[in-house]
């Protein structure tokens, strides 16, 4: 019995395996060996290649390609038409297929992923940073961090509940959902009572 929702016009490939609750709409492609949480729901026209991991609770929006060693965790949200890439130095004329060539691109708990943004391969991203649309990031991004522009720079922090926070100077409380936040000695921001 099949207990997630797949749309006429899309399609599974035998060996993808996709968890409960799971929606996949329109013109969408699940490649063989992929792994689809539960309760994620994959907007109109985006494609999983094989070996992909998706957690649960992702939502993925319209146009994006989920390519072999992209692995998403729980909760991700990626925007309309954002990008993943999985080889540093593409060349037509000097192919490099199969999983030994690409490069590992991990999505934590809990990130957004604005519309337009680019994640160049290789550049891990931390729990619950925020993604701006447009946004290209080339170096890994710290948890809870706000990342802009060409290429993406923090710009300030991110609240787990994804207000964006009040410049402070070592201890922040977030105005909407009211976790506490302190930086550490290494300049990385932790919530308070979590080391």
């Amino acid at each position: 019995m099949v207990d997630y929702f797949l749309h006429e016009s899309s399609f599974i490939d035998d060996g993808a395996i996709i968890g409960k609750g799971t929606k996949i709409w329109h013109f969408c492609h699940i490649m063989s060996g992929a792994k689809l949480g539960e309760n994620c729901t994959l907007g109109q026209n985006v494609f999983v290649q094989s070996n992909v991991q998706i957690g649960n609770f992702c939502k993925i929006q319209n146009n994006v390609s989920i390519y072999e060693g992209v692995v998403l965790e729980d909760y991700v949200f990626c925007g309309p038409s954002m990008v993943f890439t999985n080889i540093r130095d593409p060349r037509c004329k000097y192919p490099q297929r199969g999983g030994e060539f690409y490069v590992e691109t991990r999505v934590k708990e809990g990130v957004s992923i604005g519309a337009n943004a680019t994640i160049v391969c290789g550049n891990n991203v931390g729990r619950h940073a925020f993604i701006a649309a447009g946004a290209v990031v080339t170096k890994e991004v710290p948890d809870y961090a706000l990342m802009a522009g060409v290429p993406a720079r923090r710009i300030g922090w991110a609240c787990e509940c994804g207000e964006i926070l009040p410049k402070f100077e070592t201890e922040v409380k977030c105005p909407r959902c009211g976790i506490g936040y302190k930086l550490n000695r290494s300049g990385q921001l932790k919530p308070i009572g979590i080391d």
